[in-house]
């Protein structure tokens, strides 16, 4: 049975749409958090994101924004190389959170914010004068068990340089993992523009690294892919299994 979320409404066909557009821009990465359990766990990166306009203050902005638990600038997504709805949903994104603490193994759909980040996907859309149209997102889920005794560190480093190498690829709109909890279990995922932009964020030499230590760090580990559909003007989502039919 294919797994199948479907988002309630997030607004009625007759809620008033705006009638001025706002603008938004981003804090530079610099003047957030570099710790991770705040990017993982208090959505930190969503402090980037400043609504007015960018005379009212002086501090620096940026096109960079904070996608990941690394704010650092080589894992930063270039906001420039999107289109605007790909641009909103990586905004919206920064708030993504975990809502239970057994998200290593419970169902995907109901371990995260996912209703808040579509309620502000929508109003990010409707302040920035953008009319939604249905689009599709490749997502990927990635559920482990670690070995007992792994080197820590050759497991970050393996995390960060492939993660390097996806951003660097392009495409890659959010990547989160979590902390282990106390039977060495965890998620991570990354949510992708397309199925191709996944695709070409997996061929670098570290992501072939850390496929070839896989068996030497992890208990076991298993991949998911998934299909996350926003309907027109955010009205509603689902999250279902990919399908070759979904290329």
């Amino acid at each position: 049975m294919a797994p199948v979320e479907i988002g309630k409404p997030v607004f009625g066909v007759d809620s008033p749409k705006p009638t001025t557009t706002q603008h938004l821009s981003l804090y530079d990465h610099t003047l957030i958090t570099t710790d991770f359990d705040a990017l993982k766990f208090h959505a930190a990166a969503s402090l980037q994101l400043q609504f007015g306009h960018p005379h009212e203050t002086a501090a620096r902005q940026s096109d960079l924004l904070i996608t990941s638990p690394y704010n650092d600038p080589k894992h930063l997504l270039d906001l420039k190389t999107l289109d605007t709805p790909n641009q909103l949903l990586a905004k919206a994104l920064t708030i993504l959170t975990p809502i239970r603490d057994d998200y290593a193994t419970a169902p995907y759909t109901e371990s995260f914010n996912w209703q808040a980040v579509f309620d502000f996907l929508r109003d990010l859309a409707q302040k920035s004068g953008h009319r939604w149209q249905t689009q599709h997102f490749y997502v990927v889920v990635f559920r482990s068990r670690l070995q007992a005794d792994i080197d820590n560190q050759r497991l970050h480093d393996l995390d960060a340089y492939s993660h390097q190498e996806a951003v660097a690829s392009g495409g890659l709109l959010k990547y989160w993992f979590g902390t282990k909890d106390g039977e060495r279990r965890n998620l991570a995922t990354c949510l992708w523009r397309s199925r191709n932009d996944a695709r070409l964020g997996g061929t670098g030499p570290w992501h072939k690294k850390a496929r070839g230590a896989a068996r030497e760090m992890y208990e076991n580990i298993t991949f998911t892919t998934l299909k996350l559909v926003i309907e027109d003007d955010v009205r509603s989502w689902s999250v279902t299994d990919w399908t070759d039919e979904d290329e």
